[in-house]
């Protein structure tokens, strides 16, 4: 079987995909100079279109990987965000950490795992 890459450059790929699986690289937010609740929509709408582009949706989440800047002060606005995202009963598995990010002005990253949806 072979590994589908989308977006890719040098560095990194959007998303992988080996079989049914989707692997989607860390998203972080454009407008960051937004608060946590508007980078927070903004990285959703990004997994959105790559989990789109990979033949899935956010029904079909395995797991998830958030870091936050400050998850004391951001937590409650990320997870209010990320709730309403989340179709009813599509919950993936999921673990949120304090980080330091890779630019001072990211308040949140996600990455996530899913599965295609079936044919």
């Amino acid at each position: 079987m072979s590994v589908q890459r989308i977006q890719t450059n040098d560095r990194l790929s959007g998303a992988t995909i080996f079989s049914d699986l989707i692997f989607l690289s860390g998203q972080v937010p454009t407008d960051r100079t937004q608060d946590v609740a508007g980078q927070t929509a903004q990285v959703l709408e990004k997994i959105d279109a790559l989990l789109a582009e990979a033949g899935s949706d956010r029904a079909h989440l395995l797991s998830a990987q958030i870091w936050l800047k400050d998850i004391e002060k951001d937590f409650a606005a990320m997870n209010d965000a990320w709730s309403r995202w989340l179709p009813a009963g599509c919950a993936p598995a999921r673990a949120t950490v304090e980080a330091r990010l890779a630019s001072a002005d990211v308040r949140v990253e996600i990455m996530v795992t899913a599965v295609r949806k079936p044919a």
